[in-house]
């Protein structure tokens, strides 16, 4: 299994140009929202991530799957450099008993730790709960915020227990939501950062600056924290605008505008690297 692994990673390095071409040191990232795909497309999906140096995969945890498919994924992606996060989470997690489907996740998060030492068990918690996409964001959405933030703090509270890290998807413009209640007062965004090991802004443009300066913020911010900060980019065909997605421009142009986000981001130590939304549309991608 190590030969194979370590085969497919020369191979990688080889034959594909990290993102941004000149970075270094830097995580690569991206969401794999089918995990059935692992069943009998493990080593295809292996092949996709080395090929592209990805370097962190957030993996949508289904409880119907069996935990061997996971085991056997994050063993094998673990041999090539790749850490393996918990992905999950919905508008409706911040409804009044969204709660309890964060429990659900994290209890099944614990069991799988258990059972599985190592190379085999995850490194951390990938939330993308999305509250602002609930049906009560613009009817009651203090009462969702405040939801939210208990959320995050249950998940955070629990992910040190577990000895794992804990991040999440924001929004880029989640650092103009202000919120004032039991959890204090000052922007959301800010708030999250706090609560959590890191956070992937989801900086969904498709020319560098916009990128760039939808995320100057956070990553202040989380300089000031010590705080890794992932700045995310979309893939997908979407109906909501093409300059959201980079599914027109093609795979060159998005990895010559993110060398362009890097050479301006570069100098913030929270600047851990970048997200490609998602797997599978980056892998119809064209160049």
């Amino acid at each position: 299994m190590f030969g194979s692994a370590l085969l497919l990673l020369m191979i990688g390095v080889m034959c594909s140009m990290a993102v941004p071409a000149k970075a270094e040191n830097i995580e690569k990232a991206t969401w794999l929202w089918n995990p059935w795909s692992l069943v009998h497309g493990s080593q295809e999906t292996l092949e996709f991530l080395t090929d592209k140096q990805v370097t962190k995969v957030y993996v949508q945890i289904d409880r119907e799957l069996s935990a061997d498919v996971y085991r056997s994924f994050i063993t094998d992606a673990a041999e090539l450099g790749i850490d393996v996060y918990a992905l999950d989470g919905a508008p409706d997690w911040a409804a009044p008993k969204g709660y309890l489907q964060l429990r659900q996740l994290l209890d099944w998060v614990e069991q799988y730790q258990k059972t599985s030492s190592g190379e085999a068990a995850f490194k951390g918690v990938h939330l993308d709960v999305e509250p602002y996409l609930y049906s009560g964001w613009n009817t009651k959405r203090e009462t969702v915020i405040k939801a939210y933030q208990s959320l995050i703090t249950e998940a955070s509270v629990k992910t040190k227990q577990l000895n794992i890290h804990i991040e999440a998807d924001l929004p880029f413009w989640f650092d103009e939501i202000k919120y004032k209640n039991a959890y204090g007062t000052g922007l959301l965004s800010d708030w999250v950062q706090k609560q959590t090991d890191g956070i992937t802004i989801m900086a969904y443009r498709d020319t560098s600056d916009f990128i760039t300066s939808f995320s100057l913020h956070e990553l202040a911010v989380g300089e000031k924290l010590s705080k890794s900060v992932t700045i995310g980019v979309e893939t997908g065909e979407t109906d909501e605008g093409d300059y959201l997605s980079f599914y027109q421009e093609g795979e060159a142009v998005m990895d010559r505008e993110l060398d362009q986000v890097y050479e301006q981001v570069k100098s913030y130590s929270s600047f851990s690297g970048f997200a490609i939304h998602h797997f599978d549309s980056w892998k119809i991608m064209h160049p």
